[in-house]
């Protein structure tokens, strides 16, 4: 079989990215299934320099072909805020619920009209030393005024794409998987895995 690695030990992420890659004949593993792998710290300017450097940090040690992604909520009246802070925009350790908190905290007072934002979210495929690819995808909506919805993680409760009545959090996981940044950024990605792997 052949296998791919996840640089990520976020579960919901890692669910999600399976289920849409779930056509492809992969065994796909994530930095969890790896304990010699080190911590993945996402301190990077861009969310480019994070997923590159995630991807790059685990093939060095499973010498496998490893997908990496960082994604970020970029809300325009925040001049894209949080974005690549979005995991660390409370605080380091910060909670989904503590920067879902902040973030409504910032947007108080702000017409729905000028809520718009977008999920982006950048991919790296490494396959070898000196081969990489990256690739990204976005879905644009706003930020609601509260929560809505108990599916999904971080501002996903927060987050109704354009097009939709329901937020991130309020679909069924198939719908999310179907219409979802990361799965914009993974169209684009599996034509690069299916020709690596010979599929």
């Amino acid at each position: 079989m052949n296998r791919l690695v996840l640089a990520t030990r976020n579960s919901g992420k890692a669910n999600e990215i399976k289920d849409i890659l779930h056509d492809l004949s992969l065994e796909i593993l994530t930095a969890s299934d790896f304990p010699e792998i080190p911590p993945l710290i996402e301190d990077g300017e861009s969310l480019e320099e994070n997923a590159l450097k995630k991807a790059r940090t685990v093939f060095q040690v499973t010498k496998l072909p490893t997908l990496a992604d960082d994604s970020g909520l970029e809300v325009f009246y925040l001049t894209k805020e949080p974005g690549v802070f979005s995991a660390r925009y409370a605080g380091a350790k910060a909670s989904y619920e503590e920067n879902n908190r902040k973030l409504l905290k910032e947007l108080k007072g702000v017409p729905p009209r000028r809520r718009n934002a977008q999920f982006r979210c950048v991919m790296a495929l490494v396959t070898a030393e000196d081969a990489l690819t990256w690739v990204e995808g976005r879905r644009e909506g706003k930020i609601l005024e509260e929560p809505r919805g108990s599916t999904g993680f971080g501002y996903d409760p927060l987050f109704q794409p354009d097009g939709y009545e329901q937020t991130y959090a309020e679909m069924p996981s198939e719908l999310k998987n179907r219409i979802s940044h990361r799965r914009r950024a993974l169209d684009k990605i599996k034509p690069l895995l299916k020709e690596y792997f010979g599929f």
